[in-house]
């Protein structure tokens, strides 16, 4: 197959994360893959594409407009996919076009985002040939909110970008030393964007009603709009010296091996890359209820799923894992099956692929 990834710019988001994940799973496996961006350049340009995937940008220069994009439709019948992927906001508002543009080659929709979809997406939902949504809760809003037919859609969860390894490039004991934490500390962490949806702002206020009762740590990777504001608050209640603001990195698996608790109070989810990876690598999570958030653990099993804005009960299945260091081991562990049996990332990659089989071969007609 000949498969087009379109992606507005690949900026250190989730959905952009899984954009190159599958773009290069797609290659490996064979297929012919092009990724397009809106905008050249970003902190998740692969270095070294693999062989078989060609990376273009169609805008020449970066104007910073992530809805600008020149020639996406020429490009795209010059080329002749059999696969359109549309990722992220953006691209999603041209699947429409491009699906007029193609009407013998399938162009597919996806429905990753808890946020309001603007009028060319929701368009495109119903014109396209396929939708795929990452969470059952986001093919039901589909349904219900857009109209779009329950047939029409497929749910593939996010794929894991960072797999466990056995090797790490620092020890989870001198990464906790670095912090200020030590063996007894209980590290919460949280690996999201720092966007007012992402709610960050929600743990800091969480971490200092159990400070000083307890030896913990908030630690916060990432970076944003609202990283300003959150740690303006963390200095407001007296805690910036529990509080770890640790950037954007390329790779928040040390983070993951070095922590105790997945934490996260998003508002807006469509399913959380971070609560996925923080299973694989065995973390007990405690997080607010938002659009699929739910499907990404096992709330009772391996973490806590909480009523949104309810800080008190946020607070009190936190201390319930603080305690109790026997059931974050015991959650942990069952995490880390879960997610392996659920979210692998070949296991993904493999299921795009056979739904793409089956859109670019569609049975005869009796």
């Amino acid at each position: 197959m000949k498969i087009l990834v379109v992606q507005d710019f690949l900026r250190s988001g989730g959905t952009e994360r899984q954009s190159v994940l599958l773009a290069e799973g797609f290659a490996s496996a064979g297929h012919a893959t092009h990724l397009v961006t809106f905008r050249p350049g970003g902190p998740l340009q692969p270095p070294a594409p693999p062989d078989r995937l060609t990376i273009h940008s169609l805008q020449k220069r970066d104007s910073r407009l992530d809805w600008w994009a020149p020639g996406l439709v020429r490009y795209a019948k010059q080329h002749q996919p059999d696969i359109v992927l549309c990722m992220g906001r953006m691209a999603n508002c041209y699947g429409g076009a491009l699906q007029d543009a193609l009407p013998n080659n399938a162009v597919v929709s996806t429905l990753r985002t808890g946020k309001p979809l603007p009028w060319l997406f929701k368009r495109s939902l119903q014109r396209t040939r396929q939708v795929i949504a990452n969470s059952r809760a986001a093919r039901d809003a589909a349904v219900a909110d857009h109209g779009v037919p329950a047939a029409q859609i497929a749910v593939i969860h996010n794929a894991l970008v960072f797999e466990p390894t056995d090797a790490a490039s620092t020890e989870p004991s001198d990464l906790r030393s670095d912090h200020g934490a030590s063996a007894s500390t209980v590290v919460m962490l949280d690996v999201a964007m720092f966007r007012p949806e992402k709610n960050h702002i929600a743990l800091v206020e969480i971490l200092a009603t159990l400070v000083p009762e307890f030896d913990v740590q908030l630690w916060l990777a990432g970076d944003g709009p609202a990283l300003a504001a959150c740690r303006d608050r963390a200095s407001a209640l007296g805690i910036s010296d529990r509080v770890r603001f640790l950037g954007w990195s390329s790779d928040p698996k040390p983070f993951y091996l070095a922590a105790d608790i997945a934490v996260h109070a998003s508002r807006r989810e469509s399913l959380s890359n971070f609560l996925i990876e923080a299973q694989a690598h065995g973390l007990p999570a405690v997080a607010y209820d938002a659009l699929g958030v739910g499907e990404t653990f096992l709330p009772g099993e391996t973490g806590y799923l909480i009523p949104r804005d309810d800080a008190e009960a946020f607070r009190a299945k936190l201390i319930t894992l603080i305690e109790n260091t026997s059931m974050r081991e015991r959650m942990g562990a069952r995490a880390r099956s879960f997610a392996d049996e659920n979210f692998s990332t070949q296991r993904q990659i493999d299921a795009y692929l056979e739904r793409f089989q089956t859109l670019s071969n569609p049975p005869a007609s009796p």
